[in-house]
């Protein structure tokens, strides 16, 4: 007999463990529980969250409650009494009395190695704070955030140039058949649940939009990990003539590159955030005589256009600073 499964997610990270659960004969999924259809766009038109778009084109059962705690949702998961759950990036906290339900219990899949970047955006938090590696947990969910005893784990190393929506496409992929070989195991019970060492705990809190705006006193290499880190919400950005602008830019070595293009910041003795402007090659002064070549920009209400277009655009004129 199948392993008969309810699957709960929103995002397109959640599609792979979907798409690979859907095409396993060990399993069947009796309902796809996913966040209500919800204004998207310029136009603000009502459209499908990713999970729903795959189920329906599966003909899977879908199940859109606006809260799992309510009455509807204890009632819908007690009729199917399903052997266990799935959850990925649903978007709602589950409810004690729904925990207890599946035989096997609840199955999430966490874009790090927990006990580390507990929360919202791991993958974001991880990049942010300059991390070499990381990777996928599959865990058992209690009453906690991702607090519940770890099954199994992948690491991955982080690319120096990889940005958060390209990290989380390798995730998403590594971590479909983890999820299905902790089912499996659940199931013959090949499989120790082992408890979290709440010592190496870190947070990855949900993105606030000030999240994104530039410390300037901090390194290149800091600055580039922000922007890599808060694609593509909320971005990094800082103030310029009093408006918003979202930066694009990677770190400039300056042993290798001084040379070729004159007097760097440092020797310039240039503040932190200060534009510096020599033909097509735009930089902006960081911490620590760094420097942050300037590939990018966007002011507020305008399109994103290359740096040396916005220098000449804006006329930056002798020592104008980002804020």
């Amino acid at each position: 007999m199948p392993l008969r499964i309810v699957f709960c997610g929103t995002p397109s990270f959640a599609l792979p463990s979907l798409r690979h659960l859907i095409a396993q004969p060990d399993f069947q999924i009796e309902s796809v529980v996913t966040q209500p259809d919800r204004p998207r766009g310029r136009g603000q038109q009502k459209s499908f969250s990713p999970v729903k778009t795959v189920a329906i084109g599966a003909g899977l059962h879908v199940f859109q409650p606006e809260s799992i705690r309510s009455l509807e949702s204890y009632e819908h998961f007690k009729q199917i009494s399903p052997d266990a759950a799935v959850i990925i990036a649903y978007g709602q906290i589950i409810p004690l009395r729904l925990i207890e339900l599946p035989r096997l219990g609840w199955i999430n899949l966490h874009a790090s190695l927990l006990p580390k970047y507990r929360g919202a955006a791991p993958i974001h938090w991880a990049i942010v704070n300059g991390e070499s590696r990381t990777g996928v947990t599959t865990m058992k969910i209690d009453a906690g955030l991702d607090t519940g005893p770890t099954l199994l784990s992948r690491e991955m190393s982080i690319g120096g140039d990889e940005t958060a929506p390209e990290l989380s496409a390798r995730l998403a992929e590594a971590g479909a058949p983890l999820v299905v070989e902790t089912l499996q195991r659940l199931h013959t019970g090949d499989i120790t649940p082992t408890p979290q060492d709440d010592s190496q705990v870190t947070l990855a809190p949900i993105l606030k939009k000030e999240d994104g705006q530039i410390d300037w006193s901090l390194r290149s290499e800091a600055i580039y990990n922000r922007i890599r880190g808060l694609q593509s919400w909320p971005g990094a950005f800082a103030s310029f003539r009093r408006k918003v602008c979202h930066i694009w830019g990677r770190p400039v070595s300056l042993a290798t590159e001084a040379s070729d293009v004159g007097a760097s910041s440092s020797d310039l003795k240039c503040e932190p955030g200060t534009i510096i402007a020599r033909g097509i090659d735009v930089r902006v002064a960081c911490g620590e005589g760094t420097e942050l070549r300037l590939e990018f920009v966007q002011l507020e209400g305008r399109k994103r256009i290359a740096a040396h277009d916005f220098v000449n655009g804006a006329r930056i004129t002798t020592g104008e600073c980002f804020l």
